[in-house]
């Protein structure tokens, strides 16, 4: 392996919980509060990782293997998303399709999960994932596939190339596919107007309920999990945004990385400026990705 490729795992494995300390921290400076430590996310982790995992009479062997596959996959899907101007450490011709599906069964898990519970709350919760979820993938597809026709090329590392020297030619479906890509990134990392982390109100929660009876190593991996998925979907959209060939080797990955929590940071003011939007708002608010994305591939038909 690499030395870009091993800095990249690195990367990928210890920097999510930097991004929600970050989120956390922006917003208690919006509120005018001190707030917690960037770093109180990975002692939460570290807390979570010691305790004793405590499950429901009910509960089956999903329960316990959900939060494992939730964690592997987000692993798995990072992997084939170049960090900086590196390679990814994984690529081939048609994966976009193997990270769109690792996300899903990840998501899959975790409403298993919810379900064994035999919670009517979790199943509440269950249903609005997979719900909002079926909604985010045709985005998705639809964004790689705009970037595919940008590129020529069959593989994420390939399509996250697409934006370099075409933002003066090609600003209009750059821009939808930003667009799209930012709602679906809001809604699989589950954060305001979609989803608010930070609410305990059962009968508003999407991804919080699905976890209630969730405790100890497995809340751990399960969060972990989340903070993955948020760094992958931000680099993804970081790809569209700021063409890594700008600035290459290591100075770029740094700057790779420092854009990163510079998402986070503008997630985090996102979440103190607006309101979590009503739950029959949010599918509207899906579609409208879709058809950003959608009309990106089709002015990119248009004009080739």
């Amino acid at each position: 392996m690499s030395p870009s490729a091993i800095a990249q795992a690195i990367v990928l494995a210890l920097a999510p919980p930097l991004l929600l300390g970050v989120i956390v921290r922006v917003k208690a400076l919006v509120a005018g509060r001190r707030g917690p430590s960037l770093w109180q996310p990975y002692f939460d982790l570290w807390k979570l990782l010691r305790k004793e995992a405590a499950a429901s009479a009910t509960t089956t062997w999903i329960f316990a293997l959900a939060p494992a596959v939730v964690a592997v996959t987000a692993l798995a899907a990072g992997l084939l998303v170049p960090i900086g101007p590196f390679p990814a450490p994984v690529s081939f011709a048609g994966d976009f399709v193997l990270f769109a599906y690792l996300l899903a069964l990840g998501r899959y898990f975790i409403a298993l999960a919810a379900l064994d519970t035999g919670s009517p709350f979790e199943g509440m919760g269950a249903a609005r994932e997979v719900g909002f979820g079926w909604l985010t993938e045709p985005a998705l597809f639809f964004a790689f596939l705009a970037l595919a026709r940008l590129s020529g090329s069959a593989s994420l590392d390939g399509m996250l190339r697409a934006t370099e020297g075409l933002w003066v030619v090609s600003t209009a479906p750059l821009v939808l596919i930003a667009a799209g890509l930012l709602i679906v990134l809001l809604t699989e990392a589950s954060r305001v107007p979609v989803d608010d982390p930070a609410t305990h109100l059962e009968l508003t929660m999407i991804h919080e309920v699905m976890v209630l009876d969730t405790s100890g190593p497995l809340l751990a991996l399960i969060e972990y999990g989340a903070a993955v998925k948020l760094l992958v979907l931000e680099a993804l959209l970081l790809h569209v945004l700021a063409p890594t060939a700008l600035v290459s080797g290591w100075a770029g990955m740094g700057l790779f990385v420092l854009g990163l929590i510079a998402l986070a940071a503008i997630i985090g003011v996102v979440e103190s400026t607006m309101a979590r939007l009503r739950l029959v708002y949010v599918p509207t608010l899906l579609i409208a990705a879709v058809l950003s994305c959608g009309f990106a591939f089709l002015l990119l038909q248009e004009w080739r």
